[in-house]
């Protein structure tokens, strides 16, 4: 019973991941570059080659629905930055963070933030839970759990953004 509030975190996050793993298992690089509607956010190549995400000025629903691709962007984006700013030297900035390019990458991608992000929690003691030190994005000052439990609602949610664009996709032509 000593960790067990990381616990309850932890159980609370496989469910998060099995969702979301769910949906990225048989998306399709295709599928990733589909675009649900004429506007929503999307990626795009650089002349570089590099993939960049757009990023909005706001939250509104005249934005549009995001593409699949900018999803599996946006959850890489935020693990990315969460790790680096929770365990790392907390110089990550958005910018930094392409899109991989296809849907292999993404899994790649997101599974190894997946396996690095869960062995990280689970180092984590009660004390470390309750305490500010890691805590410094998204918000700082507040106790490590809440960026944990915070993790695991967008994860969440992510998860339900990709399912609902792959059920489009799936009808788009019908």
């Amino acid at each position: 019973m000593a960790n067990e509030a990381r616990d309850y975190l932890l159980r609370q996050f496989d469910t998060a991941w099995a969702l979301t793993w769910y949906h990225l298992e048989g998306v399709t690089t295709e599928e990733c570059l589909w675009r649900p509607a004429q506007v929503g956010l999307h990626v795009r190549q650089d002349p570089d080659g590099r993939w960049r995400a757009e990023w909005p000025e706001h939250e509104g629903y005249d934005l549009g629905p995001p593409s699949i691709a900018w999803v599996t962007w946006h959850i890489g984006f935020w693990w990315s930055m969460v790790l680096d700013h929770s365990f790392g030297e907390g110089k990550l900035t958005r910018e930094e963070v392409p899109w991989p390019g296809t849907a292999d990458g993404v899994r790649e991608w997101i599974g190894q933030l997946q396996a690095q992000w869960r062995a990280r929690l689970e180092q984590l003691t009660e004390d470390d839970v309750r305490s500010v030190q890691r805590t410094r994005w998204p918000f700082p000052d507040r106790p490590f759990g809440d960026v944990i439990a915070w993790a695991n609602v967008e994860l969440t949610k992510n998860a339900s953004e990709l399912g609902y664009a792959r059920f489009l996709y799936a009808v788009r032509a019908r």
